[in-house]
C-alpha cells in the first residue's frame, strides 16, 4: 500500500542523512543510535557508504593519526556528559572536519538552555561548531553540527519502536507522590491525570517534548496531518505536546495525507505485557535467549553448531553471535516478519519450511520431516550447510532465525514459560472465586528457595512477573471480608520472596537492579527485605490504572459457570470501540487539539452539527504504545482490524518490544522521573 510505504521508507530517509555525510570518516555512535542503525541496515551501510571506521561513543575511543574527519552520532542534548564525550574524542585525535548529528531537535536545545525567546537560525548548533573548531585547535577547520531524527527502528513494516525512549513510562502513584512532595500544599495534585507538563522534572519535560518531537518528523517528513487522540495521562502529555508542535501549525494546513494517531499508556493493561498467553515464538525468543550487548530488543544467536569448534565454557568470546535482524536478505526479513505476526505453531512451520526450501536449492541431501517441528530436526537441517560455505553464505539469514528457534525451544529455562501460564490460568479463575487475600495466599506454595541445579524451576525473575500479573487485576477479586487479613498475608509474601532472594546462587540483571547489589555476596537480608517492600508498595497501586475510564476500565471477564474467566486485552477493547460501526463517541479516546480552532468549534456548535474527529476518519491509523507493546499484541492488532474494518491501514509505534521480565524492570528499577538526558 502506498500511504504506508510512505512511512515505512521514513527512518531509512533520516539515516540516509547521516550515511551522506561519512564517506572517509571514523563514525562515533552512541548505543541507542545504534541500535537504531542495528534495524536500518546495520553496520554494513555505513561502511557502503564510505566509512573509514565505526566506533563506540566513549572516551576512550579515538581517530588515528591519518584520520581527518569524524562523524558524531547521538541521541542526546549536546552539553554535559555528550559534549565532555565528543570534546574528548577530539582531544585524542588529529580532526580537521567534525561533523555532529543529535536525534534531538533545536528547539529542545533552546528549552534546555533555558531560552524562550524566538531566535533565527540555529543559534545552539552553531555556537558548538565554535567549540568543535576549538577542540580541534584551529578556527578555520570546518564543524558541522545538525538534528537528524534517527529515532525509528521498523521491526518490521508494522511496526517501528523508538530505542532512544525505551525506558520512557508512564507514571505511577509513587512518582505522583514525589512531584507533590515538592510542590505548596494547596497546589498538589489529586491524581496523575492532572499533572501538567510543567509540573515534571526537566529531564522527564525533554523527553516527552523529544518524543513529541520525534513523532512530528515523522509526519513533517511525509506529509501527513493527523489528529491525535489519547488514553493515559502520559500519552495525553505526549499527544499534546504533539498537537501544538510549533511546526506542525503550517503543516496541518497543506499537507494531503491524513492519519489519526492514538496514544495509548502501557499502564492501563500490565496484565497483558506481564502475561505468558500469547502463544508467540518471538516472545520466547527474546526472553530465553541473552540480548545483544547494549541492545533492548535484538538477542545472541549462539553460531558455533556451523563451525567445528568445539564446546568449552570460554569458546563465546571468539564467536560473533548471530541475531535476528536480516536487513540484508528479503527471504530472512519475511520469515522474520511471520515469526513476529504468527502463532507459536504456525511460526515453528514456517521456520521449517524455509530451511528446507534453502537447501534444497542447494542439492543439500534433506529428509523431509513431517508432523511436530522439534528443536532436533531444526538442528539436522541446518547442519547440512556446515560444509557448504557457499550455502552457508546465501542462507545465512534464514538460518539464524532457525538457530534461534531451535536454541528457544530446547532451552533449559522454557519450562517456566509454561509454569507461569499455568498459574496465571489459575489465578484468573481464583480471583472471581475468592477476595484478593484467598488468590495471595496461593501464591505462598511458590514462594521457596530454587535448588542448585533448578534451572527449569521459576526463580524470583518470574516470581515478581506474576506478581505484576495478579496485582493488576486486584480489583476484580471479589470484596474482602476483613482488610488485615491481605495486610497478613502480604508480609508473609514479603517475608517468603525476600528469602527466596537471598537463596539465590547468583543475582540476575533484574535482581541486582531492584537491590542496588553487583552479586549475591554484597547482598544482605535488610537490604533484599527494603527492596521487596518498595515493590510491594508499587504493586498496591497498580490495579487503580484505570480509575480514570469510564467504558474501558476492565480487562477482565468473571466466569458465567459455562465459559472460564477471561484475559480482556485492553487493546483490543480500545480498537473494537474505534471501529464501532456505529461511531459512538468513546468518553475514554480523548481527542488532542491544538489551540484556537477548537474553543472556535465548540462556540459553533450551539447553532450548527459540528462532528468531533473520530480515530476512524482515515484510512491511516497510527497506534503508539507508551512504555512498550508485546509481540501477541501485534497479533491481536492485525486479527481485530482484519474482522471490523478491513480496509484500515494501522501502524504500531512503540518504545519497545516487551518480554514479561521487562515489566517489572519498568515498574521497579526505573527512574521515570529522571531519564537519562546524556547531561
Amino acid at each position: 500500500n502506498s500511504v504506508v510505504s510512505v512511512f515505512t521508507c521514513f527512518p531509512g530517509q533520516m539515516w540516509d542523512r547521516v550515511l551522506s555525510k561519512v564517506k572517509k570518516a571514523v563514525v562515533f555512535m552512541d548505543d541507542k543510535c545504534a541500535e537504531s542503525l542495528h534495524w536500518n541496515g546495520g553496520a554494513t551501510s555505513v561502511f557502503q557508504s564510505g566509512a573509514r571506521n565505526l566506533k563506540q561513543f566513549s572516551s576512550f575511543e579515538a581517530g588515528g593519526e591519518n584520520e581527518p574527519k569524524a562523524v558524531f552520532v547521538v541521541s542526546t542534548l549536546l552539553k554535559g556528559r555528550t559534549a565532555d564525550i565528543i570534546q574528548d574524542i577530539v582531544g585524542l585525535s588529529h580532526f580537521q572536519y567534525c561533523v555532529v548529528f543529535t536525534t534531538v531537535a533545536h528547539s529542545i536545545h533552546l528549552l534546555a538552555n533555558n531560552v524562550t525567546a524566538v531566535l533565527e537560525g540555529n543559534p545552539v548548533f552553531e555556537q558548538f561548531e565554535d567549540k568543535l573548531c576549538e577542540w580541534m585547535g584551529d578556527m578555520n577547520y570546518t564543524a558541522e553540527v545538525m538534528h537528524a531524527p534517527v529515532v525509528f527502528a521498523p521491526v518490521s513494516p508494522q511496526l517501528f519502536l523508538a530505542p532512544t525512549f525505551a525506558h520512557l513510562f508512564p507514571l505511577l502513584p509513587r512518582d505522583l507522590e514525589a512531584i507533590n512532595m515538592k510542590r505548596p500544599e494547596k497546589k498538589r495534585f489529586g491524581s496523575l491525570t492532572d499533572v501538567d507538563l510543567h509540573s515534571l522534572t526537566p529531564e522527564l519535560q525533554i523527553e516527552i517534548k523529544s518524543l513529541a518531537s520525534a513523532v512530528n518528523s515523522m509526519f513533517e517528513s511525509t506529509s501527513t496531518r493527523e489528529e491525535s487522540f489519547a488514553l493515559g495521562p502520559m500519552s495525553r502529555l505526549i499527544a499534546g505536546e504533539l498537537a501544538n508542535h510549533p511546526q506542525a501549525k503550517n503543516r496541518r494546513k497543506t499537507a494531503p495525507n491524513k492519519a489519526s494517531i492514538v496514544f495509548i499508556d502501557r499502564t492501563l493493561d500490565l496484565t497483558g505485557a506481564a502475561g505468558h498467553h500469547g502463544d508467540s515464538l518471538v516472545e520466547k525468543i527474546l526472553t530465553v535467549l541473552q540480548p545483544l550487548p547494549g541492545h533492548t530488543t535484538d538477542v545472541q544467536v549462539d553460531m558455533l553448531e556451523l563451525t567445528n569448534l568445539q564446546r568449552t565454557t570460554d569458546s563465546q568470546p571468539t564467536l560473533a553471535p548471530g541475531c535476528l535482524v536480516q536487513t540484508q536478505s528479503s527471504t530472512a526479513r519475511l520469515l522474520w516478519e511471520t515469526m513476529l505476526a504468527s502463532k507459536q505453531k504456525e511460526a515453528v512451520m514456517e521456520v521449517r519450511r524455509q530451511l528446507v526450501e534453502a537447501a534444497s536449492k542447494e542439492n543439500l541431501p534433506i529428509k523431509m520431516g513431517l508432523g511436530r517441528v522439534t528443536p532436533e530436526q531444526l538442528c539436522s537441517y541446518i547442519q547440512l550447510f556446515k560444509s557448504n560455505w557457499g550455502a552457508l553464505e546465501s542462507h545465512c539469514g534464514v538460518i539464524q532465525l532457525g538457530l534461534a528457534t531451535a536454541q528457544t525451544l530446547r532451552h533449559p529455562t522454557l519450562p517456566r514459560w509454561d509454569s507461569c501460564l499455568a498459574f496465571e490460568r489459575l489465578l484468573l479463575q481464583a480471583l472471581g472465586d475468592s477476595d484478593f487475600a484467598g488468590v495471595l495466599r496461593q501464591l505462598l506454595p511458590l514462594m521457596k528457595p530454587r535448588s542448585r541445579l533448578g534451572e527449569e524451576e521459576c526463580g524470583p525473575d518470574e516470581l515478581l512477573v506474576l506478581l505484576v500479573y495478579l496485582y493488576s487485576l486486584a480489583g476484580e477479586a471479589q470484596p474482602a471480608d476483613n482488610e488485615e487479613e491481605e495486610e497478613k498475608v502480604e508480609r508473609e509474601l514479603i517475608g517468603a520472596l525476600t528469602l527466596v532472594i537471598t537463596r539465590e546462587a547468583e543475582l540476575s540483571p533484574l535482581l541486582q537492579k531492584l537491590t542496588g547489589c553487583g552479586s549475591i555476596e554484597e547482598l544482605t537480608m535488610e537490604r533484599a527485605h527494603t527492596a521487596v517492600e518498595g515493590v510491594f508498595d508499587t504493586l498496591r497501586e497498580l490495579s487503580h490504572a484505570r480509575d480514570h475510564l469510564k467504558q474501558l476500565n476492565s480487562v477482565y471477564t468473571a466466569s458465567d459457570g459455562v465459559h472460564q474467566a477471561m484475559y480482556r486485552p485492553f487493546l483490543r477493547q480500545v480498537l473494537e470501540e474505534i471501529f464501532h460501526p456505529d461511531r459512538p463517541e468513546s468518553p475514554d479516546i480523548e481527542h488532542m487539539s491544538g489551540g484556537l480552532t477548537d474553543m472556535l468549534k465548540t462556540g459553533f456548535s450551539m447553532f450548527m452539527k459540528v462532528s468531533r474527529p473520530h480515530p476512524s476518519d482515515h484510512a491511516l491509523l497510527f497506534l503508539f504504545l507508551v512504555g512498550g507493546v508485546t509481540p501477541s499484541e501485534l497479533r491481536l492488532i492485525r486479527e481485530v482490524v482484519s474482522a471490523h474494518k478491513p480496509g484500515t491501514q494501522v501502524l504500531v509505534l512503540s518504545t519497545r518490544l516487551l518480554r514479561p521480565t521487562d515489566v517489572p524492570e519498568l515498574l521497579f528499577t526505573t527512574q521515570r522521573l529522571v531519564p537519562d538526558i546524556g547531561v
